[in-house]
Protein backbone atom coordinates (compact mmCIF):
# COMPACT_ATOMS: atom_id res chain seq x y z
CA UNK A 1 0.00 0.00 0.00
CA UNK A 2 1.43 3.38 -0.96
CA UNK A 3 1.56 6.44 1.26
CA UNK A 4 -1.25 8.07 -0.75
CA UNK A 5 -3.38 4.93 -0.45
CA UNK A 6 -2.69 4.92 3.31
CA UNK A 7 -4.07 8.43 3.46
CA UNK A 8 -7.24 7.64 1.53
CA UNK A 9 -8.01 4.31 3.18
CA UNK A 10 -7.26 4.99 6.82
CA UNK A 11 -7.81 8.71 7.19
CA UNK A 12 -4.80 8.77 9.50
CA UNK A 13 -2.58 10.88 7.25
CA UNK A 14 -4.13 14.05 5.89
CA UNK A 15 -3.36 15.69 2.55
CA UNK A 16 -0.20 17.79 2.62
CA UNK A 17 1.82 15.33 4.72
CA UNK A 18 3.51 13.44 1.92
CA UNK A 19 6.92 14.85 2.88
CA UNK A 20 6.43 13.57 6.44
CA UNK A 21 5.56 10.11 5.13
CA UNK A 22 8.65 10.16 2.94
CA UNK A 23 10.78 11.13 5.96
CA UNK A 24 9.36 8.28 8.03
CA UNK A 25 10.10 5.83 5.24
CA UNK A 26 13.64 7.15 4.85
CA UNK A 27 14.30 6.93 8.60
CA UNK A 28 12.95 3.39 8.76
CA UNK A 29 15.04 2.25 5.81
CA UNK A 30 18.12 3.86 7.35
CA UNK A 31 17.51 1.96 10.58
CA UNK A 32 17.42 -1.29 8.61
CA UNK A 33 20.52 -0.51 6.56
CA UNK A 34 22.70 1.08 9.27
CA UNK A 35 22.27 -0.21 12.81
CA UNK A 36 24.53 -1.46 15.57
CA UNK A 37 24.60 -4.25 18.11
CA UNK A 38 26.75 -3.42 21.15
CA UNK A 39 27.93 -7.01 21.52
CA UNK A 40 28.76 -7.51 17.83
CA UNK A 41 30.09 -4.10 16.85
CA UNK A 42 32.20 -3.34 19.93
CA UNK A 43 35.15 -5.57 20.76
CA UNK A 44 34.92 -5.04 24.51
CA UNK A 45 37.79 -7.39 25.36
CA UNK A 46 40.27 -6.06 22.81
CA UNK A 47 43.56 -4.54 23.91
CA UNK A 48 42.53 -1.25 22.29
CA UNK A 49 39.48 -0.87 24.54
CA UNK A 50 41.12 -2.18 27.70
CA UNK A 51 40.35 -0.02 30.74
CA UNK A 52 43.39 0.81 32.88
CA UNK A 53 43.32 3.11 35.92
CA UNK A 54 46.55 4.87 34.87
CA UNK A 55 45.54 5.61 31.25
CA UNK A 56 46.02 9.33 30.63
CA UNK A 57 43.54 9.27 27.75
CA UNK A 58 40.82 9.50 30.40
CA UNK A 59 41.95 13.01 31.31
CA UNK A 60 39.18 15.45 30.34
CA UNK A 61 39.99 18.07 27.73
CA UNK A 62 38.64 21.59 27.31
CA UNK A 63 35.57 20.36 25.42
CA UNK A 64 34.24 19.08 28.74
CA UNK A 65 32.98 21.71 31.19
CA UNK A 66 34.81 20.05 34.08
CA UNK A 67 37.98 19.51 32.06
CA UNK A 68 38.08 23.18 31.05
CA UNK A 69 37.89 24.50 34.62
CA UNK A 70 41.11 25.66 36.37
CA UNK A 71 40.20 23.61 39.44
CA UNK A 72 40.43 20.38 37.43
CA UNK A 73 43.58 21.43 35.57
CA UNK A 74 45.35 22.03 38.90
CA UNK A 75 44.71 18.50 40.18
CA UNK A 76 47.38 15.78 40.16
CA UNK A 77 47.36 13.75 36.96
CA UNK A 78 46.14 10.56 38.65
CA UNK A 79 43.20 12.40 40.18
CA UNK A 80 42.37 13.87 36.78
CA UNK A 81 42.27 10.33 35.37
CA UNK A 82 39.98 9.12 38.17
CA UNK A 83 37.57 12.01 37.68
CA UNK A 84 37.65 11.54 33.91
CA UNK A 85 36.72 7.87 34.25
CA UNK A 86 33.93 8.74 36.67
CA UNK A 87 32.70 11.54 34.41
CA UNK A 88 32.38 9.37 31.31
CA UNK A 89 30.76 6.52 33.23
CA UNK A 90 28.34 8.97 34.84
CA UNK A 91 27.36 10.43 31.47
CA UNK A 92 26.73 6.91 30.16
CA UNK A 93 24.66 5.92 33.21
CA UNK A 94 22.45 8.99 33.03
CA UNK A 95 22.16 8.48 29.29
CA UNK A 96 20.88 4.95 29.66
CA UNK A 97 18.40 6.00 32.35
CA UNK A 98 17.07 8.67 30.02
CA UNK A 99 16.83 6.07 27.23
CA UNK A 100 14.73 3.92 29.57
CA UNK A 101 12.34 6.85 29.98
CA UNK A 102 12.18 7.24 26.20
CA UNK A 103 11.49 3.54 25.62
CA UNK A 104 8.69 3.49 28.19
CA UNK A 105 7.06 6.64 26.86
CA UNK A 106 7.16 5.57 23.23
CA UNK A 107 5.60 2.23 24.12
CA UNK A 108 2.86 4.00 26.06
CA UNK A 109 2.28 6.18 23.00
CA UNK A 110 2.23 3.32 20.49
CA UNK A 111 -0.22 1.17 22.44
CA UNK A 112 -2.90 3.59 21.15
CA UNK A 113 -1.56 3.47 17.60
CA UNK A 114 -4.06 2.68 14.85
CA UNK A 115 -3.35 0.10 12.20
CA UNK A 116 -1.58 1.54 9.15
CA UNK A 117 -0.16 4.37 11.23
CA UNK A 118 3.12 5.00 9.36
CA UNK A 119 4.78 6.31 12.54
CA UNK A 120 4.58 2.90 14.21
CA UNK A 121 7.34 1.28 12.19
CA UNK A 122 9.95 3.97 12.68
CA UNK A 123 9.13 4.49 16.37
CA UNK A 124 9.67 0.79 17.05
CA UNK A 125 12.94 0.89 15.11
CA UNK A 126 13.97 3.72 17.41
CA UNK A 127 13.02 1.78 20.53
CA UNK A 128 15.09 -1.17 19.30
CA UNK A 129 18.09 1.11 18.86
CA UNK A 130 17.57 2.75 22.24
CA UNK A 131 17.44 -0.67 23.90
CA UNK A 132 20.82 -1.44 22.35
CA UNK A 133 22.07 1.91 23.65
CA UNK A 134 21.09 1.00 27.21
CA UNK A 135 23.02 -2.27 26.89
CA UNK A 136 26.01 -0.46 25.40
CA UNK A 137 26.07 2.23 28.06
CA UNK A 138 25.62 -0.23 30.93
CA UNK A 139 28.44 -2.45 29.66
CA UNK A 140 30.66 0.65 29.49
CA UNK A 141 29.71 1.65 33.05
CA UNK A 142 30.36 -1.85 34.35
CA UNK A 143 33.88 -1.80 32.94
CA UNK A 144 34.87 1.81 33.66
CA UNK A 145 33.28 2.62 37.03
CA UNK A 146 30.35 0.55 38.33
CA UNK A 147 29.96 2.81 41.37
CA UNK A 148 28.75 5.94 39.57
CA UNK A 149 25.68 7.62 41.02
CA UNK A 150 23.61 8.06 37.85
CA UNK A 151 20.63 10.39 37.59
CA UNK A 152 19.23 12.25 40.60
CA UNK A 153 16.74 10.32 42.73
CA UNK A 154 13.88 12.66 41.86
CA UNK A 155 14.32 11.88 38.16
CA UNK A 156 14.16 8.13 38.73
CA UNK A 157 11.06 8.54 40.89
CA UNK A 158 9.36 10.63 38.19
CA UNK A 159 10.26 8.37 35.24
CA UNK A 160 6.98 6.35 35.33
CA UNK A 161 4.91 9.55 35.42
CA UNK A 162 6.91 11.18 32.63
CA UNK A 163 6.70 8.01 30.52
CA UNK A 164 2.92 7.99 30.94
CA UNK A 165 2.80 11.33 29.09
CA UNK A 166 3.55 9.34 25.94
CA UNK A 167 -0.09 8.23 26.06
CA UNK A 168 -1.96 11.33 27.29
CA UNK A 169 0.21 14.21 26.04
CA UNK A 170 2.66 12.86 23.43
CA UNK A 171 3.61 16.35 22.24
CA UNK A 172 4.96 17.17 25.71
CA UNK A 173 6.64 13.77 25.86
CA UNK A 174 8.44 14.26 22.54
CA UNK A 175 9.49 17.69 23.78
CA UNK A 176 11.10 15.87 26.70
CA UNK A 177 12.87 13.54 24.29
CA UNK A 178 14.49 16.51 22.59
CA UNK A 179 15.31 18.06 25.98
CA UNK A 180 17.52 15.08 26.76
CA UNK A 181 18.79 14.13 23.32
CA UNK A 182 19.93 17.57 22.16
CA UNK A 183 22.28 18.22 25.14
CA UNK A 184 23.89 14.78 25.16
CA UNK A 185 24.36 14.97 21.39
CA UNK A 186 26.00 18.39 21.82
CA UNK A 187 28.28 17.03 24.57
CA UNK A 188 29.37 13.98 22.59
CA UNK A 189 29.92 15.81 19.30
CA UNK A 190 31.98 18.43 21.10
CA UNK A 191 34.12 15.71 22.67
CA UNK A 192 34.71 13.97 19.36
CA UNK A 193 35.54 17.19 17.52
CA UNK A 194 38.18 17.96 20.12
CA UNK A 195 39.94 14.63 19.68
CA UNK A 196 37.77 12.35 21.77
CA UNK A 197 38.73 10.44 24.88
CA UNK A 198 39.63 6.83 25.63
CA UNK A 199 38.90 4.49 22.65
CA UNK A 200 36.09 2.77 24.59
CA UNK A 201 34.33 6.10 25.14
CA UNK A 202 34.99 7.13 21.56
CA UNK A 203 33.45 3.94 20.17
CA UNK A 204 30.18 4.25 22.08
CA UNK A 205 29.98 7.95 21.17
CA UNK A 206 30.44 7.15 17.47
CA UNK A 207 27.58 4.66 17.57
CA UNK A 208 25.34 6.88 19.65
CA UNK A 209 25.88 9.99 17.52
CA UNK A 210 25.14 8.05 14.30
CA UNK A 211 21.83 6.66 15.50
CA UNK A 212 20.80 9.61 17.64
CA UNK A 213 20.72 11.83 14.54
CA UNK A 214 17.71 9.84 13.34
CA UNK A 215 16.02 10.00 16.74
CA UNK A 216 16.42 13.76 17.04
CA UNK A 217 15.19 14.21 13.49
CA UNK A 218 12.08 12.14 14.20
CA UNK A 219 11.23 14.09 17.36
CA UNK A 220 11.50 17.38 15.44
CA UNK A 221 9.35 16.02 12.60
CA UNK A 222 6.78 14.56 14.98
CA UNK A 223 6.28 17.87 16.77
CA UNK A 224 6.16 19.85 13.53
CA UNK A 225 3.49 17.48 12.28
CA UNK A 226 1.28 17.17 15.36
CA UNK A 227 1.51 20.37 17.40
CA UNK A 228 -0.48 22.34 14.78
CA UNK A 229 -3.25 19.78 15.24
CA UNK A 230 -3.61 20.50 18.96
CA UNK A 231 -6.58 22.34 20.37
CA UNK A 232 -6.11 25.81 21.81
CA UNK A 233 -5.86 24.67 25.46
CA UNK A 234 -3.26 21.95 24.85
CA UNK A 235 -1.21 24.13 22.52
CA UNK A 236 -1.17 26.96 25.07
CA UNK A 237 -0.15 24.53 27.81
CA UNK A 238 2.64 23.18 25.60
CA UNK A 239 3.89 26.72 24.96
CA UNK A 240 4.37 27.22 28.71
CA UNK A 241 5.81 23.82 29.59
CA UNK A 242 8.11 23.59 26.55
CA UNK A 243 11.00 25.73 27.93
CA UNK A 244 10.54 24.33 31.44
CA UNK A 245 10.83 20.73 30.18
CA UNK A 246 13.87 21.71 28.13
CA UNK A 247 15.69 23.23 31.07
CA UNK A 248 14.81 20.59 33.67
CA UNK A 249 15.80 17.60 31.55
CA UNK A 250 18.86 19.40 30.25
CA UNK A 251 20.04 19.71 33.85
CA UNK A 252 19.49 15.98 34.41
CA UNK A 253 21.72 15.23 31.42
CA UNK A 254 24.37 17.93 31.79
CA UNK A 255 24.72 18.57 35.54
CA UNK A 256 26.07 15.71 37.68
CA UNK A 257 23.85 14.87 40.63
CA UNK A 258 24.82 15.99 44.11
CA UNK A 259 26.14 12.51 44.85
CA UNK A 260 28.18 12.45 41.64
CA UNK A 261 29.69 15.86 42.40
CA UNK A 262 30.60 14.61 45.88
CA UNK A 263 32.16 11.46 44.44
CA UNK A 264 34.28 13.52 42.04
CA UNK A 265 35.16 15.99 44.80
CA UNK A 266 33.87 19.03 42.92
CA UNK A 267 33.54 21.97 45.37
CA UNK A 268 30.16 23.73 45.41
CA UNK A 269 31.64 27.02 44.26
CA UNK A 270 33.29 25.29 41.29
CA UNK A 271 30.05 23.51 40.41
CA UNK A 272 28.20 26.84 40.35
CA UNK A 273 30.74 28.30 37.95
CA UNK A 274 30.64 25.26 35.69
CA UNK A 275 26.88 24.91 35.56
CA UNK A 276 25.20 28.10 34.60
CA UNK A 277 26.55 30.76 37.04
CA UNK A 278 29.39 32.10 34.93
CA UNK A 279 29.35 33.99 31.63
CA UNK A 280 30.86 31.05 29.75
CA UNK A 281 28.46 28.49 31.21
CA UNK A 282 25.44 30.71 30.59
CA UNK A 283 26.48 30.96 26.96
CA UNK A 284 26.90 27.18 26.74
CA UNK A 285 23.39 26.72 28.10
CA UNK A 286 21.99 29.00 25.42
CA UNK A 287 24.07 27.30 22.72
CA UNK A 288 22.43 23.96 23.47
CA UNK A 289 19.00 25.17 22.38
CA UNK A 290 19.42 26.98 19.06
CA UNK A 291 17.69 24.17 17.17
CA UNK A 292 14.79 23.86 19.59
CA UNK A 293 14.29 27.63 19.51
CA UNK A 294 13.94 27.29 15.73
CA UNK A 295 11.44 24.48 16.25
CA UNK A 296 9.43 26.46 18.81
CA UNK A 297 9.33 29.48 16.49
CA UNK A 298 8.12 27.32 13.61
CA UNK A 299 5.41 25.94 15.90
CA UNK A 300 4.41 29.44 17.01
CA UNK A 301 4.87 28.70 20.73
CA UNK A 302 7.83 30.98 21.59
CA UNK A 303 5.91 34.20 21.83
CA UNK A 304 3.64 36.22 24.11
CA UNK A 305 3.76 35.55 27.86
CA UNK A 306 5.35 32.12 27.27
CA UNK A 307 8.44 33.87 25.86
CA UNK A 308 9.22 35.09 29.37
CA UNK A 309 9.82 31.51 30.52
CA UNK A 310 12.54 31.11 27.91
CA UNK A 311 14.34 34.08 29.44
CA UNK A 312 13.76 32.96 33.03
CA UNK A 313 15.13 29.50 32.34
CA UNK A 314 18.22 30.95 30.65
CA UNK A 315 17.68 29.26 27.28
CA UNK A 316 16.44 32.18 25.18
CA UNK A 317 18.41 33.60 22.27
CA UNK A 318 18.51 33.71 18.51
CA UNK A 319 17.12 30.61 16.85
CA UNK A 320 19.23 28.55 14.49
CA UNK A 321 18.70 29.48 10.86
CA UNK A 322 18.57 25.75 10.09
CA UNK A 323 18.94 22.58 12.13
CA UNK A 324 22.49 21.79 13.29
CA UNK A 325 23.74 25.23 12.31
CA UNK A 326 27.38 25.37 13.51
CA UNK A 327 27.33 28.60 15.47
CA UNK A 328 27.15 29.92 19.02
CA UNK A 329 23.84 31.31 20.21
CA UNK A 330 23.46 35.05 20.49
CA UNK A 331 22.15 36.90 23.50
Amino acid sequence: MTAVQDEKSTGYVRQGKQAYLDTLRTLSEASVEVHFDPFKDIDWDSDELAVRPDDERWILNDADEIGAHPWYKALPKQRQIEIGMYRWAQVAKVGLQFEQLLIGGVMNHLVWSENNNPEFRYATHEVTEETHHTQMFQEFVNRVNPDVAGAPTYFKVLVPLMASAGAWFPEAFFTGILAGEEPIDHLQKGAMRSGGSHPAANRIMQIHIAEEARHIGFAHQYLEQHVPELGRVKKTLLAYVFPVIMRLLCDVIMVPSKQARYDMGIPDEVAKEIWWKSEESEKLLRDLFGDVRLLADNLGIRKGPAKLLWKLTGIDGRASRFRAEPRAASY
